[in-house]
């Protein structure tokens, strides 16, 4: 058993703080997390105990002092907080006493990015990571760690905001991968392949206006950037990368799926490293 595994079942499998409830049954969309912490005091704990809180919503105006400290403990945690009204916070609400505080949890807790170099080393392989840029879907999300999972890829680096977390959707689609794939989360995409490039990592992005991927050089250390379903891999994102790879189509439509492209990519990447072996 891989140390990140060993890790991951350490993880998941700690005591959830009261105040919180499965969420089952919901109404909401699958943006919505699959584990709600509700009440000041179930946050707090949940906060200092390092739990995975992928959203925290408060509600907005309120300034005392448990609150405060809430606030604070976020911050320096870079947890995402949203400011609502009482009506979204009651919507949200499972238990009817959020005393206006509402987190949504990961299903998973979100690994570290020294777990992806260590699974490469511990493979005797060059690290191969993908890289997602605000994919907002959850099932794409799940389907492009599965993807990644059986590509041998060592981990998958997401947003922090604007994207989709480890929700139990996530985790559903993704077929138990996200038992053996560390998912690394981060504040900002452009910035990570900046330091991933200075320890020795080049990257290449999906576009429909770039060299058809057959024709790139995409062996040896390498990170698969994946765009936003409708816009694509952002410009700031793209400009930071070493290639952009096209994928050739002959249909009459011209895109792919999110996951879909992922997958195609992963393995034009897996067949130039040598593909799987015997």
């Amino acid at each position: 058993m891989s140390d990140f595994k060993r890790k991951n079942d350490r993880r998941k499998n700690h005591d959830r703080p009261s105040g919180e409830f499965d969420r089952k049954n919901t109404a909401l969309n699958d943006e919505v997390a699959p584990l709600t912490i509700e009440g000041r005091n179930a946050v707090t704990e949940a906060l200092k105990s390092g739990r995975s809180i992928d959203k925290l919503f408060i509600l907005d105006g309120c300034q005392d002092g448990p609150v405060a400290t809430i606030r604070k403990e976020a911050k320096k945690a870079g947890i995402m907080m949203k400011f609502v009204t009482r009506d979204r916070l009651d919507q949200i609400s499972q238990t009817g006493a959020h005393q206006g505080v509402i987190a949504y949890a990961a299903a998973y807790d979100y690994s570290e990015m020294d777990d992806i170099f260590e699974l490469a080393e511990e493979r005797g392989e060059a690290p191969f990571v993908l890289i997602l840029d605000n994919i907002e879907d959850p099932h794409n999300l799940g389907a492009i760690i599965r993807t990644a999972n059986i590509a041998g890829a060592h981990g998958v680096i997401i947003p922090k905001n604007r994207a989709a977390g480890l929700t139990a959707t996530v985790a559903k689609t993704s077929a138990g991968a996200l038992n053996y794939t560390p998912v690394v989360k981060v504040t900002n995409i452009a910035r990570t392949i900046e330091e991933l490039k200075e320890r020795g990592m080049w990257f290449v992005c999906a576009d429909m206006d770039g060299q058809c991927m057959y024709d790139l050089d995409l062996k040896g250390s390498i990170g698969l950037v994946i765009g936003n379903e409708g816009s694509g891999v952002s410009k700031l994102v793209r400009e930071k990368c070493d290639m952009v790879a096209q994928i050739p189509m002959k249909g009459q439509i011209n895109s792919l799926n999110a996951s879909v492209a992922a997958g195609v990519l992963s393995y034009e990447i897996v067949r130039q490293r040598g593909g799987f072996g015997k």
